[in-house]
């Protein structure tokens, strides 16, 4: 007796493609250090991305991961002190940003890609989202220099310098797309995973955890002077060059927030309002988001802790993330 398969049995159901797997990588500054906690556990779990598309920090963990500098850029990443973070800033009112361009380069290069690598050359499908300055038109890096890109897709307002690219200058892709998943479905990823880092930035929730984390860290810094606050370092470089940006402290009845405080929290309230509405209206199908509220966007060095709060957010959503992969 012989036996037929029928053409749309479940023989041939075997031989179909998997759907790819994209990972959509928030911007967030400092939390972005999360981002490396969440693919640490997701390869754990067997989970590898074919897309990955960034936006700012995020755009700076994905290009060190397609590029197979991972694993360096963790390191290097939670050995950061934070005099080592207060070396990358120039605060010089004269210059368009507050970061030294030529210290970030040699990291770039170290630490995230070749200073020759393309985003076209890589195995893993990868884009970055920028923002063109002239007119705000969300733009989608497909090609070209990684790091040239990678540039343009983290040039925070007020922080980092805007990047020219042929003939247009662009800025923070966070301004329009802060968690890109329209491009990770343009890539062509089936099934996104979306890493969003400011999800709980402002919920009622977290306020008790940030005041107390925030006391903790006057408590550590009260009790070691090498160990200096990093608003404070900041704002005392810049009264190097004028006092128009601070406060007066001997003058004035109230302290009013300052510089950086007041422009870290601006772009805070920018990338949640934005990320609300673009996820409402393309929503991943997985959309992880860690709870990052007690770190500031400038405090890079606290990679330890979100990496472990990535890795964590992963594992809490592990019986979700089965559900929905094959």
């Amino acid at each position: 007796m012989t036996t037929r398969t029928h053409p749309n049995s479940d023989v041939n159901a075997h031989e179909r493609p998997k759907p790819r797997i994209g990972l959509a990588l928030g911007g967030g500054g400092a939390r972005g250090w999360a981002h490396i906690g969440v693919i640490q556990a997701l390869q754990e779990q067997g989970i590898t991305p074919a897309v990955v598309s960034g936006c700012s920090m995020g755009a700076v963990i994905g290009a060190a991961y397609v590029s197979g500098r991972f694993d360096t850029l963790t390191k290097w990443a939670c050995e950061l002190h934070k005099w080592d973070v207060i070396r990358f800033f120039d605060v010089n009112p004269l210059q368009p940003g507050f970061i030294d361009e030529r210290r970030l380069q040699i990291v770039f290069n170290q630490y995230i890609a070749p200073d020759d690598a393309l985003i076209e050359d890589q195995e893993i499908t990868f884009g970055m989202v920028t923002t063109r300055l002239d007119n705000g038109q969300e733009i989608w890096l497909q090609h070209g220099n990684i790091l040239d890109s990678l540039w343009a897709s983290i040039a925070i307002p007020g922080i980092f310098p805007p990047r020219k690219i042929n003939d247009n200058w662009y800025m923070d892709g966070g301004m329009v797309n802060p968690v890109p998943v329209s491009l990770c479905r343009a890539l062509g990823a089936d099934i996104v995973i979306a890493v969003n880092l400011n999800h709980h930035v402002f919920s009622q929730q977290n306020m008790a955890k940030i005041q107390q984390v925030a006391r903790q860290k006057e408590e550590n810094e009260a009790r070691s002077s090498e160990d200096p606050n990093l608003l404070d370092a900041l704002s005392q470089k810049l009264k190097n060059y004028t006092s128009f940006f601070t406060s007066n402290e001997e003058t004035s009845l109230f302290e009013p927030p300052k510089l950086f405080d007041t422009l870290a929290k601006s772009i805070d309230i920018m990338q949640d309002r934005i990320t609300r509405s673009r996820m409402a209206g393309d929503p991943p199908e997985i959309n992880l988001t860690p709870r990052l509220a007690h770190i500031g966007i400038l405090e890079f060095f606290s990679a330890k802790d979100a990496i472990d709060i990535g890795r964590q957010c992963v594992e809490s959503a592990a019986a979700e993330i089965k559900l929905v992969l094959p």
